[in-house]
């Protein structure tokens, strides 16, 4: 395959994400052995980077095939081949900019090696260690960063919160009077609603901030209310604390500017 890539992982991936093998494709994965050493020192311990160094070690142990040193281990259907492999020396080049025989540097001399082996497909070392990423860049070395965690497009998330004027005044009064909120029927909305949009509604007399309960199908007058000391101070920090704070609601992701208070909420 043409475009089919080799890469070679850094123990911090491993760390990060046990099961970063099933991320890659139909690409080839190079572990060096540098990286299983450095494994074993995590592995005691009752920190997320101690479960993961554990459950690595255990997925690897599950590929018993020889090949694993040699030719790689088969990985599947649509997948590539796992390597484990050792760097015999330390490349000129590694000892002309970084003298000292570190972890990092045979990791570097591993990617050369395998780059020197493969010269017809493009070697990427992986690593979430900056200082790493620039010694590799410093090199000539491609290099990525792994970030299966990080959202990359942020409109996936809705927005917290809406104006909507020009209502009833008799509908919000009726909001206020009922404290299990008000049928969504009973409301006209130019978009379809998703569960636990926010509001605020507002008519020539009167507002009130509003939140859709996917759970009862209806519109909720969300009060602003302290919790475990904190005090909203605006629209966004009331319903962030309102969605907190409801027990149906499992899973809250809050998005915005530096200073809205996220941290202090989380």
């Amino acid at each position: 395959m043409a475009n089919k890539k080799n890469f070679i992982i850094d123990t911090n991936v491993i760390l990060h994400d046990y099961s970063f093998i099933e991320n890659f494709e139909e690409n080839d994965i190079y572990i060096p052995f540098v990286v299983l050493e450095e494994l074993d020192k995590f592995k005691k311990g009752n920190e997320q980077i101690n479960f993961n160094a554990r459950a690595f070690v255990r997925e690897l142990d599950l590929i018993t095939d020889d090949n694993l040193f040699k030719q790689g281990a088969d990985l599947g259907v649509g997948r590539g081949k796992l390597y484990i492999v050792n760097s015999v020396k330390t490349h000129d080049k590694i000892i002309e900019a970084f003298p000292e025989r570190t972890p990092d540097n045979r990791i570097l001399s591993t990617v050369l090696d395998v780059t020197e082996k493969h010269p017809k497909m493009k070697t990427i070392l992986v690593t979430k260690d900056i200082n790493l990423r620039m010694k590799a860049r410093s090199l000539g070395i491609p290099v990525e960063d792994y970030i299966n965690d990080k959202v990359i497009d942020i409109d996936v998330f809705g927005r917290g919160e809406q104006v909507i004027e020009g209502l009833n005044p008799e509908l919000i009064d009726k909001i206020y009077a009922q404290p299990t909120g008000v049928d969504v029927d009973e409301f006209t909305f130019d978009n379809p609603l998703v569960p636990n949009d926010s509001f605020v509604l507002k008519s020539e007399r009167n507002s009130v901030l509003a939140r859709y309960n996917p759970f009862t199908q209806k519109i909720i007058r969300v009060d602003k209310e302290p919790s475990f000391g904190i005090s909203p101070r605006n629209a966004e920090q009331t319903f962030a604390l309102g969605v907190l704070n409801d027990p149906d609601i499992k899973l809250v992701g809050i998005t915005g500017k530096a200073g809205t208070g996220k941290t202090l909420l989380a």
